[in-house]
């Protein structure tokens, strides 16, 4: 099969690019390198790389697009609303014309930010969509016009996703944590530390994508451990991993962060999908592998 991946030189792009090419799967790269970081792992894997900018460029043809491009950073999107909502839902709209034209299946890389704070525990995907920042409003605007425009497109709401290769000023809590963690520096915890996520591997989520090509799944999954752990659990276990001493340091909250978040992974497990890396092994090999 062939398969396009949007924003396949990015954090999650890349890691689904690059494990499909493994898999045996044709597979083509399309992005702007605006914030790329995996271009050299794109040409170890044989991935065709296409630079392009997916907001006025059309897609190779491929019988699949896993668009992966967006801007993903809730602090930065307050402050650009207006490129978050181009970038994240114009732009799918605009591919999305594209693969219901080519009948072409789309799979959406959306985030947990769509259901902003939760009304319940564990967050499954009839759970009411309410976001908090400007970027979970664009992540849910392209969910809209995903579905909308290119029936059967299954949309894969990503939680807190970490791994290999996110790095730089758009990198997670985990990545954060571990970089100042390198350099012998406590972590930096925004709120109190109670506040709880769901950390899924990014190779996790790259199988979860396999899945749902093979079985040629539609509608909304939400894609995590279904295991909350805490802001603060997550900072110990990063500064046993470095033999770190004393407490980590805390900043005031964020705008845009909710308190807890949990998913509920049925579905996806009805699928035959199972996460497969705890998270304290994962934490460990990118903490050896940094």
């Amino acid at each position: 099969m062939r398969v396009v991946v949007t924003g396949g030189a990015g954090f999650v792009g890349s890691h689904v690019a690059a494990y499909l090419a493994e898999r045996g799967f044709k597979v083509v790269a399309v992005d702007n390198l605006e914030r790329a970081s995996a271009v050299r792992r794109l040409e170890e894997v044989g991935v065709s790389l296409v630079v392009g900018d997916v907001r006025f460029v059309d897609l190779p043809p491929a019988e699949a697009v896993v668009h992966a491009a967006a801007y993903i950073n809730v602090e930065e999107s307050w402050e650009r609303p207006y490129e978050y909502m181009w970038n994240n839902a114009a732009a799918t709209a605009r591919i999305a014309k594209q693969c219901a034209k080519t009948s072409t299946r789309l799979i959406y890389i959306s985030s947990a930010a769509v259901y902003g704070e939760p009304q319940h525990l564990p967050i499954n995907e009839n759970h009411p969509t309410r976001p908090l920042s400007p970027y979970g409003l664009s992540k849910l605007a392209g969910e809209q016009v995903a579905q909308m425009l290119a029936p059967g497109a299954a949309v894969l709401r990503l939680f807190n996703v970490y791994g290999p290769g996110q790095t730089g000023p758009y990198a997670g809590v985990v990545s954060k944590f571990i970089e100042r963690a390198k350099g012998s520096l406590p972590p930096v915890i925004y709120g109190d530390g109670t506040q709880t996520r769901d950390f899924v591997h990014v190779a996790d989520v790259a199988r979860f994508v396999e899945v749902v090509l093979d079985r040629g799944a539609a509608g909304v999954f939400n894609v995590g451990t279904g295991r909350s752990v805490s802001i603060r659990e997550l900072a110990t276990i990063v500064m046993r991993l470095a033999g770190l001493g004393g407490e980590p340091l805390y900043a005031p909250p964020r705008p845009g962060d909710i308190k807890h978040s949990v998913a509920d992974v049925t579905k996806a497990k009805l699928l035959g999908w199972q996460p497969q890396i705890p998270l304290e092994e994962g934490l460990r090999e990118l903490w050896t592998t940094w």
